[in-house]
């Protein structure tokens, strides 16, 4: 597994190319977040889409995928955002949330037959430097961990995810809750999972 450290959540334009080079080749890695750390790949990789379903055992027929963005507008490429959605988001990303929206036809075909993406905008300059690095969004799942110390050493999550991940990206110590979940689709927002964030 290869290793890139990134110091007080600043990835140099270097650091980012290389992760970008990773997700560009259809590689997976792990990268920190607002809340657990996240295995990610370039969302528009089918294999690599693949490969992280395989590895946390997702059925994407039956589960709804989420994807992070660097911002509202690239959000809105892939999603349809309605306007008490957009209001939500703008006043709460970015932040510890996964806002569950309709999907759009631009989503890549892992994607094709799901109504709902679920979109997360973190408050990670990290991983919302990547997206924009890379110019779309990332697919994003959390990392599986049965002691809270291997959701929140970096060291260690490496060692559990040594030979099935391709690249660690090494932040700062993570988290064990994770975000809430809003549900956008209907006619009010609903809260489906409590989480990290508070809704304001």
């Amino acid at each position: 597994m290869n290793t890139i450290k990134i110091w007080d959540d600043d990835p140099s334009p270097r650091q980012l190319d290389e992760i970008c080079a990773f997700l560009r080749d259809g590689q997976i890695a792990i990268i920190p977040t607002d809340t657990i750390y996240g295995i990610v790949c370039d969302a528009l990789e089918p294999k690599a889409i693949e490969r992280i379903c395989r590895l946390k055992g997702i059925n994407p027929d039956k589960t709804n995928l989420s994807i992070i963005c660097s911002d509202i507008s690239m959000a809105a490429e892939y999603a349809r955002i309605e306007n008490s959605a957009f209001r939500m988001m703008k006043n709460n990303t970015p932040g510890p949330f996964t806002f569950l929206l309709k999907s759009a036809s631009s989503l890549p075909k892992a994607f094709k037959g799901r109504k709902v993406v679920g979109v997360r905008i973190p408050d990670c300059n990290t991983a919302r430097l990547i997206c924009e690095r890379l110019g779309h969004p990332l697919l994003t799942t959390s990392i599986e961990f049965e002691d809270s110390d291997y959701a929140i050493s970096p060291s260690l999550i490496e060692e559990a995810y040594e030979g099935r991940v391709d690249l660690m990206v090494e932040g700062a110590d993570g988290a064990t809750e994770g975000s809430m979940i809003v549900d956008c689709t209907g006619r009010e927002p609903e809260i489906i999972r409590e989480g990290k964030g508070k809704l304001v």
